[in-house]
Order: structure tokens, then sequence, then C-alpha cells
């Protein structure tokens, strides 16, 4: 999937201007930078939620998403937006079930791969034990991870995830890392991510994207887009970079100007 040139937002106005982003199949591509600077809004436009004001959005064989019908779109990009109303009154699973209404025909009922995506994406989320639980008894991170395996029922290939570890306790956040990371290695979709925390989006991304002020300044590999050369005026803050030699993994931290230290 491709963004080329993307100008978007609300009511006339502009909150993304001459943005271009790639997506990989089998990579993962996270968009960073401060609130307000636009990577929600792109990436929503990515799926169509919202018109782009000017520039074009691909998939793989240059069809561009705002030719599709939404059924079909809906059979190759899949969203985990920030927040969905919570619906009363349904079990986990029949939610979960929710991400195979693409692939079911018009008419009658038919989805032969169904019930077994449905009970991988549920094993996967770490679900299944609350498959019959009703979805508005549940905790933010659990009906986080509800909403997720939804997503991945979809069985799009390409996978789009705004501030998915929202809610969720640290074990479930690198769980879900561990899965996005998981969905571009061994199943090849291509994913695009919103991550605030900068070290998680240095960990599981192949290419980082930093947006300010609805522009990019940067994009490519972590280690070239996440340094303090880049970082620290974008965020307005000083940030210092840190390569772990024996890890490899990038960290951060941002120093408070006159106000000691503080963990990005």
């Amino acid at each position: 999937m491709r963004a080329d040139g993307v100008r978007a937002g609300y009511r006339g106005t502009a909150v993304v201007d001459d943005a271009s982003v790639r997506l990989a199949a089998g990579r993962v591509t996270a968009l960073i930078g401060p609130n307000g600077s636009g990577k929600s809004t792109l990436l929503r436009t990515m799926a169509a939620l919202h018109p782009a004001m000017a520039g074009r959005i691909e998939l793989a064989g240059d069809v561009a998403v705002r030719d599709l019908a939404p059924r079909d779109l809906a059979r190759r990009v899949t969203l985990l937006s920030q927040a969905r109303p919570t619906p009363g009154g349904v079990t986990v699973r029949e939610v979960v079930e929710y991400g195979r209404h693409p692939h079911r025909p018009r008419w009658g009922s038919g989805d032969a791969e169904g019930p077994e995506v449905v009970g991988r994406v549920m094993e996967m989320t770490g679900v299944t034990e609350l498959a019959l639980r009703p979805v508005d008894s549940l905790s933010g991170g659990q009906l986080q991870r509800v909403w997720l395996a939804s997503c991945l029922a979809q069985d799009t290939p390409v996978l789009l995830l705004d501030e998915p570890t929202t809610f969720l306790d640290l074990r479930y956040q690198v769980e879900l890392l561990d899965i996005v990371r998981d969905l571009a290695d061994r199943e090849g979709i291509a994913v695009g991510l919103v991550l605030h925390d900068l070290d998680q989006a240095a960990a599981v991304a192949d290419d980082v994207v930093l947006l300010v002020e609805g522009r990019v300044v940067a994009a490519g590999p972590p280690a070239e887009v996440m340094t303090a050369e880049l970082l620290s005026p974008a965020y307005g803050i000083d940030v210092d970079v840190h390569h772990d030699p024996a890890s490899g993994l990038i960290h951060t931290r941002a120093r408070a100007r006159h106000h000691g230290r503080l963990g990005a």
C-alpha cells in the first residue's frame, strides 16, 4: 500500500499535507510524532475513513483505494481504530466473527474458512477463554484484544493499527507487538501502526515515519530516523538516543529542559 502526496483533514482544514508513506508486504511501518502531528488522520485516510483532499492512495496492482467499493476494500485493508463502541448483548466470539463479514456472500450464508480463522485469531490474541463472555463486561485491555482479534479475522493483506497498545498493561503490550511482528514475518502482511512509545516503535518496526505538524520530516529504518538530531526538534524537548550494543535496540530518553530527566 502506498500514499503519495496526501493532503487530508476535517471540514476543509488540512491536518496532513503532502505526506507519502509506503507499506510493504512483510514489513512493519510505525508512524511516530508529537500529539497533533497528523499520524492518526493519515492512517484513517489511508483506510478511506476520510477522503483525501489531494494525493493518491493505492494498493498493489495500482488499484486506487477511492475506486474500491467498501466491501472490496474491507477484503484488502483492516483498520483497528483508537475508539470503537462497545456493543451490548453480544459475546466475545460474536464480535470476533464480525471480522468475517466481508468474506460472506451478500445473500444467504457461507464462510467455510470462518470458524478456523476465528478460532486461530482468538488464540493468537489470548481471548479464547473469554469466548462466551459479554463484551460489555470486559476491561479496557480485554476489549482491545477482542477488537484486534476481530480485525485479524478480516484476514487482509494490509493491517492498520491506530495506537493499538492503548489500555493494555505491559504484558499485553509486549504480546501484541509480538503478534504484529509475527504477522509481518510469517504471514507477509503489510502493517502500518501509530505508536507513541518511541522504544516500542524502534523495537517492532522495519521502517519509521516521523510526522511533525502534518508533514513527513523523515522516513526510513529506525536507526536513521530515530536520532537525537531529528527527534529533539520534532518533540520540542532534548531527546537522548542510545543504541544497546548487546541487543541492537534503540532506547530514547527525554531531558526536560530545566526540570531534570524524564523517560520518553
